[in-house]
């Protein structure tokens, strides 16, 4: 690797070799997406625009689409790339590792990569283009969109999780930051990063595989209590939180959407640098909420 490759590495937090990129947009089956695609408008400000059957939605640094389907469903999930060398990287090790694509550009990427996990999901990365909404939030939405929420991770569950790390790992680049482990010595969560920040992407075992949250990243405490308060204005009740995760480290609060995935806002997350060792933490409450209840989904 180039030497101005090895500090754009450094400046991801994350090894040279490793994949660099930042979560741009979700796209989550809905059974009634209007109704669901209202809900985001109403509590974080998101612009919404038709597209035959799916609604885009689009607000400060969020974009997500609302297509017909089961609830708890990731349709797609797409990571922007820095530049087209980190696309070029990511196509030689998809390559290399004999895994299916399909190339070309998409409606959020200009040129991409499109890749299917082990349990079915689909993955986009590429190089984004800016959003396509043009809609407007409307009454009470149009303030919150402007509100600091970062798409920042997203978390899936699944029957096989081992399956899925591997796959992000070998086949994609991720580096793996922290998992949560059993009294066994069993994987119960995997959290796994592509850049400087702790995680952009956790898969946890369990009975069925689903979807199971998205998180926006927001700027401190201030923050939490505001979105907090936001979703209060809208009859929107905080289902866990304010707390604090032990894998890293950040605030958080959770409510739920009309189809019962869990939507996280959270601040504070850890920062990493590329020599970090993987960590371990015990499957108990305390892991998931170092101030109180934890919910042991997995």
């Amino acid at each position: 690797m180039e030497p101005d490759q090895q500090a754009a590495a450094l400046r991801w937090g994350r090894p040279p070799d490793a994949l660099a990129a930042s979560l741009h947009f979700l796209e989550l089956g809905c059974p009634d997406p209007a109704a669901t695609a209202d809900f985001y408008r109403r509590t974080m400000g998101y612009r919404l625009e038709a597209h035959g059957d799916r609604i885009v939605a689009a607000a400060r640094d969020r974009r997500l689409i609302f297509t017909p389907g089961p609830a708890k469903t990731l349709v797609s999930a797409g990571y922007a790339l820095p530049d087209g060398a980190e696309l070029a990287r990511l196509r030689a090790r998809l390559s290399a590792a004999g895994w299916g694509a399909v190339d070309g550009p998409t409606p959020m990427f200009t040129d991409a990569v499109t890749v299917t996990d082990p349990d079915g999901n689909r993955f986009t990365f590429g190089l984004a283009q800016p959003s396509p909404v043009a809609g407007q939030a409307g009454a009470g939405g149009a303030e919150a969109g402007n509100w600091p929420a970062r798409l920042q991770h997203v978390v899936i569950a699944s029957r096989d999780p081992a399956r899925i790390v591997q796959f992000f790992i070998d086949v994609l680049g991720f580096t793996l930051s922290d998992d949560v482990v059993d009294g066994e010595g069993g994987i119960r969560t995997s959290f796994l990063r592509c850049s400087h920040e702790h995680h952009s992407f956790a898969v946890f075992k369990a009975p069925e595989n689903r979807l199971d949250h998205h998180c926006y990243e927001t700027t401190d405490w201030n923050m939490i209590r505001d979105w907090c308060d936001r979703m209060a204005t809208q009859h929107v009740r905080v289902q866990w939180g304010p707390g604090r995760h032990g894998p890293g480290n950040n605030l958080f609060m959770f409510v739920h959407d009309p189809d019962g995935n869990w939507v996280e806002i959270s601040a504070e997350l850890e920062i990493v640098t590329p020599d970090r060792p993987v960590g371990q933490w015990p499957h108990e409450q305390r892991t998931l909420n170092s101030w109180g209840h934890g919910l042991l989904r997995s």
